[in-house]
């Protein structure tokens, strides 16, 4: 959960000469040209490139590597490459023990194969020469989210702690640090703390076992502390003495407590709001540009503290680079201030019943309303266009969608799209030249809907396109078509009544969330 929506991937490396202590790896293997060394690997941009020549020595001299299969032509790779490079440098800086690689992913079918990649860029970690079982990197895209995701996997994931000067110093250089306390540095719990401070980036850890600081922060038993500069300054996560510490409870307390109590929608904070696992999350659209909009924050901030863990209070400046977001809600910037609440798992939409000032006792009015079913969603229509059905192919928008695809005279056949899906780009003359072929025909309607901007109470549409066949009759049957999407195919759809044998179903673009993916980003697929 930037931008946002979600994804598919790609194809990477295989082939190789003895890996690791004289072990051989698995699949094909080849000799090591006699007096090879690691001044053979060529480099670009601070990057060493990799092939099935020297993967195998590359891994035998690197024990920490991290490679990326790219491909030439793709855009996200392009775009990855300069943090990439940054990444690798920041990491010579400091002389860490880690080699930054790549590998021309089409070039090297061997090697997307045995890695099983699917789409680019795909990043794998190899340590200590272990071809079998690379890590694959899920962590930001930006350069210090890759170097710091390399440290800990090459140097300790926290800090041990031995005095308060230790821990004063790490609270005081960072905004928010995870310091857990543990009677005994032996117990599997501490293993699990430490587990989740390899890949928790934007938090700091540290670890300690000293009675004075147990003292000094007021514990008598395990226990996981939260210090951050804002709000409460501090939240902790008692272990429980009999089931011991839970990697799946402790993450969701980290995240949710490492946020502010309201957090301002952007780029930078549009990863961490989706990975917080909070269903509920209640928008405020200010313009920050105006005084009178930002006297409402001081209300929304102090009705929030109740609902953390709850629902996730988000900020969103109409001002800024936010139309997207907008759009997705319904909204107009001039409609600003105003509330809405999604709840992410449903995508189901709430907009507060009346006007009223936005005060900290109507927002926990609102939210207590919409989590106890008091509140119905509302759904995105655009406005019926006077000329919808004068086009061989009809417009339908969410006010006449039901009236037209369940009419019981006429068989539907509709496209759901999106204006900027390039599949649906594709087929759009095949769904022209249907229209054409089949606008004569009184009982045949041939339609498309824009699912960005209109939403339907009796469905979702998961992706774009989406093909729905609508039967005339009393009984609101609904056929997806998943064949091959051409005049010739959709013409045996229709005149077999919506009977054709299923086909390998054609690509579709998933519906992308409003959000700025914190991963390595969209792929391309193979």
């Amino acid at each position: 959960m930037d931008d946002w929506l979600l994804p598919l991937l790609l194809l990477l490396l295989g082939v190789s000469g003895p890996c690791g202590q004289g072990q051989e790896p698995e699949g094909p293997s080849e000799a090591l040209p006699d007096g090879s060394t690691g001044e053979a690997f060529p480099k670009e941009d601070g990057i060493v490139v990799l092939s099935h020549r020297n993967l195998s020595l590359a891994l035998q001299e690197h024990p920490a590597l991290m490679v990326e299969f790219y491909a030439p032509w793709c855009g996200h790779c392009k775009a990855l490459a300069p943090e990439y490079s940054k990444a690798a440098a920041l990491l010579a800086a400091e002389s860490a023990v880690v080699t930054l690689a790549k590998v021309d992913g089409p070039a090297e079918p061997e090697l997307t194969k045995e890695f099983g990649v699917v789409g680019y860029p795909t990043l794998k970690f190899f340590q200590n020469g272990n071809r079998t079982n690379p890590e694959e990197y899920l962590g930001p895209k930006k350069a210090e989210g890759i170097a710091e995701w390399l440290r800990r996997r090459v140097g300790p994931s926290a800090t041990r702690l031995e005095d308060e000067e230790g821990v004063q110093a790490l609270t005081a250089k960072w905004d928010v640090v995870a310091i857990g306390f543990f009677q005994d540095l032996q117990e599997k719990d501490v293993a699990i703390f430490l587990a989740l401070a390899r890949d928790a980036l934007d938090i700091t850890f540290g670890f300690t076992d000293q009675p004075q600081l147990f003292q000094k922060f007021g514990l008598t038993k395990d226990t996981v502390v939260l210090f951050k500069k804002f709000d409460e300054g501090r939240a902790d996560f008692p272990v429980d003495k009999d089931t011991g510490l839970d990697l799946g409870d402790l993450s969701r307390f980290l995240i949710t407590h490492s946020m502010h109590l309201v957090t301002e929608f952007n780029s930078q904070t549009s990863p961490k709001i989706f990975e917080a696992r909070i269903l509920n999350h209640l928008l405020l659209f200010v313009n920050q540009t105006l005084a009178q909009h930002r006297e409402l924050l001081t209300d929304f901030r102090e009705a929030a503290p109740p609902f953390r863990g709850q629902v996730l209070f988000v900020l969103v400046d109409v001002a800024a680079d936010n139309g997207h977001v907008l759009k997705y809600f319904g909204l107009k910037a001039e409609e600003a201030p105003a509330l809405r609440l999604i709840n992410v798992e449903t995508t189901k939409k709430y907009a507060p019943t009346g006007v009223a000032p936005i005060t900290a006792a109507s927002v926990a009015a609102f939210c207590q309303a919409v989590l106890h079913g008091e509140v119905k969603p509302y759904l995105l229509s655009q406005e019926i266009p006077p000329d919808w059905d004068q086009r061989p192919v009809k417009t339908l928008v969410g006010k006449n969608f039901e009236q037209v695809a369940f009419d019981e005279t006429k068989s539907v056949f509709v496209k759901f799209y999106a204006p900027w899906c390039s599949h649906c780009k594709e087929m759009a003359p095949a769904w022209e030249a249907l229209a054409e072929k089949y606008k004569d025909r009184e009982d045949i309607i041939i339609a498309e809907l824009d699912a960005t901007a209109n939403e339907l109470e009796a469905f979702s549409v998961h992706g774009y396109p989406t093909l729905k066949f609508f039967p005339a009759g009393p009984d609101r049957k609904v056929i997806e078509y998943k064949s091959t999407r051409d005049l010739e195919t959709f013409s045996k759809f229709l005149d077999s009544g919506g009977d054709l044998p299923e086909e390998p179903k054609e690509p579709a673009v998933s519906i992308p969330e409003i959000k700025a993916n914190s991963t390595v980003g969209p792929k391309e697929e193979l």
